[in-house]
């Protein structure tokens, strides 16, 4: 065991890194080894460096992370990257048009990912979270964030709020 590994496991009881198709395993303190770990963040848009956990591949709780920014940098992008894979919730910056005001209607909105289009199947299908942040499930079941709704430009809130 290298002398960077060993205060990796002193730190931490587990060390991860990846195998050579490229899933996430974990090497306890113990000796166990866990393949095909998953990362999964518990607030994912409300605390997103808070509580994640490492789950085994039949869904079991391995280990708890109180604060992403509390592993060791090369453990963090290795837990950053696993979460990046797996989460895709584009945050919308600007509603251009929507093609009614009944449901269900079509968006064409401008993410931090670039220009798409969406389906809106009811007013129920947005979800107001903590402050003045929305969830906008598509047709889809693509989940799209509004952080803020002040910061979205006027034309934008006003299409956002025959809905709401």
């Amino acid at each position: 065991m290298q002398a960077s590994e060993s205060t990796t496991a002193v730190a931490f009881p587990f060390e991860l890194s990846r195998n050579p198709f490229g899933r996430l395993v974990m090497r306890t303190a113990e000796g166990g080894v866990h393949e095909g770990v998953v990362a999964v963040r518990a607030f994912p848009i409300t605390a997103p460096d808070d509580g994640i956990s490492l789950v085994s591949a039949d869904g079991h709780e391995l280990a708890w992370i109180e604060r992403l920014e509390d592993l060791p940098a090369p453990m963090r992008d290795i837990v950053e990257e696993e979460l990046a894979g797996r989460e895709f919730m584009p945050e919308i910056r600007r509603i251009v048009s929507v093609s009614t005001f009944a449901t269900p209607s079509t968006w064409q909105v401008e993410t931090d990912r670039g220009p798409t289009r969406l389906v809106l199947r009811g007013e129920e299908d947005i979800r107001r979270l903590a402050g003045s942040t929305l969830l906008i499930s598509d047709s889809h079941g693509i989940h799209y964030l509004v952080r803020s709704l002040e910061s979205l430009d006027k034309a934008s809130r006003k299409l956002l709020d025959r809905f709401l």
